[in-house]
C-alpha cells in the first residue's frame, strides 16, 4: 500500500466522471477543513497481508493526525502512487475497513466517492509534516 498524506487546512472535491462500471455514479461536492486528506494505493501484493496492511496503514495515519493536531481524516482512493493495483474490490473494501478502523479510534473519518475521478483543490500547510508518504 501506498500513502501520501496531507495536513490540509482545506480540501474541496467534485466528482468529475465514474470510473468503475459496476458502482453507482455519484454527483457530489464537498469541503473539509482541518483533516489530514490521505491519498491511498492498495497494492496487488497487499491482498495477501490484509490485516497487517490495515494495521500499519491506520497506526501512520494516526500518527501523523496527532502529530500535527487533527481528528478529521479524509480518505481518498488514488491508484497512481504504484504501477502495482489491487482488485477493484479489494481497494473498495480495504479503504471501508481502514475508515472503520480509524472511526473506532474516535476520528471523524470520511471517504471521497471510490471509483470516481475528481475535481479538487487542496490547501496543504508549510512544515515538515504537512506532506508523508509511506510505503507499506
Amino acid at each position: 500500500m501506498k500513502l501520501l498524506m496531507f495536513d490540509s487546512p482545506e480540501f474541496w472535491y467534485k466528482t468529475f466522471s465514474r470510473t468503475v462500471e459496476n458502482i453507482e455514479e455519484v454527483n457530489k461536492e464537498h469541503r473539509i477543513e482541518n483533516a489530514v486528506v490521505v491519498f491511498l494505493q492498495s497494492e496487488k501484493d497487499d491482498e495477501s497481508r490484509r490485516d497487517g496492511v490495515l494495521k500499519e496503514a491506520a497506526g501512520n495515519i494516526i500518527w501523523l493526525a496527532k502529530k500535527v493536531g487533527r481528528t478529521k481524516i479524509l480518505l481518498h482512493s488514488f491508484a497512481h502512487l504504484s504501477d502495482s493495483k489491487s482488485s477493484i474490490e479489494f481497494a473498495q473494501e480495504t479503504i471501508n475497513s481502514l475508515k472503520e478502523k480509524l472511526t473506532e479510534k474516535g476520528f471523524e473519518t470520511d471517504t471521497t466517492p471510490f471509483g470516481h475521478f475528481l475535481e479538487f483543490k487542496i490547501h496543504v500547510s508549510g512544515q515538515s509534516l504537512a506532506k508523508v508518504w509511506k510505503n507499506i
